[in-house]
């Protein structure tokens, strides 16, 4: 809504969420009347800096809304990637607590799939049937069929972010064979010194880490440990 009698208007049609554009995020009686409403609302950040957001949302907050969330916006039409700071949705999460998104005025789908990697949870796009119907938003536009390689490319952009993880994954633990780790590489009876003579640094990667071998050395075999053998814990005396 562009002012409070609009407000009314949508009540009456009983719209879900408001969405507040980027120039009116400092009109403080329209978020006013907006949050008494108590529903969620996405407000556009535009040229607002921290200190208006802030405001923004602290009031919305304490007249009854309690579901925000605050798009990163460029207010330029079209916005040239150079000028899309996405480094600013993270900062946004940090700053507000809130859920983030972006407000994507520029050209084609990558500046929308890139926020995503940075924590955008929300994309605002235009939407045009065809662009060369004209209008004042046709060039940032997309037409259905970007719409749909957009939402494609978001999903896929999820499925690549993915969770922290260290160490190897379902389909790399076939790649152990590659990696290196200590072998036994003489016959050893129990009670005998591990040394640099019997025992190796090489692949796969199935006894322990390499960097166990200056625990290894000197240490006894526990029994008769065969060539070949992948050096482990519980074949040696501690």
């Amino acid at each position: 809504p562009f002012d409070e009698t609009a407000v009314d208007f949508l009540e009456n049609m009983g719209v879900l969420v408001y969405k507040v554009a980027s120039f009116e995020i400092g009109d403080i009686e329209l978020l006013k009347k907006i949050g008494k409403t108590k529903k969620p609302v996405i407000i556009s950040r535009g040229m607002a800096t921290k200190e208006e957001i802030n405001l923004a949302l602290t009031t919305l907050r304490k007249y009854g809304s309690k579901q925000l969330a605050v798009l990163h916006c460029v207010s330029s039409y079209p916005a040239n990637l150079e000028e899309m700071n996405l480094a600013t949705i993270p900062d946004l999460v940090k700053n507000f607590k809130v859920v983030v998104g972006l407000s994507d005025h520029s050209l084609g789908i990558v500046a929308a799939v890139t926020s995503v990697a940075l924590g955008a949870k929300i994309i605002e796009k235009h939407l045009t049937i065809k662009r060369s119907d004209g209008g004042p938003d046709a060039a940032f536009s997309l037409e259905p069929q970007e719409l749909e390689q957009l939402v494609k490319s978001v999903r896929d952009a999820e499925k690549a972010i993915g969770k922290v993880q260290y160490g190897s994954g379902k389909k790399e633990s076939v790649n152990l064979v590659f990696k290196r780790s200590l072998f036994v590489i003489e016959d050893i009876k129990a009670g005998e010194n591990f040394t640099l003579k019997n025992v190796k640094c090489i692949r796969p990667g199935f006894g322990l880490a390499p960097k166990e071998m200056p625990k290894v050395l000197g240490k006894k075999a526990k029994t008769n440990i065969k060539r070949g053998t992948p050096l482990s814990w519980n074949l040696i005396s501690r």
